[in-house]
């Protein structure tokens, strides 16, 4: 079986959009979009539901 934590992976998907949006020519703004985008959406809704835990 094999599995994956994204979790595990965020840093350097990170590095990845961060080399894009250089490449791309993307402002602060819409990098910031794109990784909080990755936050709510393709980290799934366990993240969020363990923020409401911790606040």
């Amino acid at each position: 079986m094999q599995t994956f934590s994204p979790r595990q992976s965020k840093p350097i998907i990170y590095q990845i959009d961060t080399v894009l949006a250089q490449h791309y020519g993307f402002t602060e703004s819409e990098l910031d979009f794109i990784i909080n985008y990755d936050i709510k959406y393709r980290m799934g809704k366990s993240l969020f539901e363990e923020n409401e835990i911790d606040n």
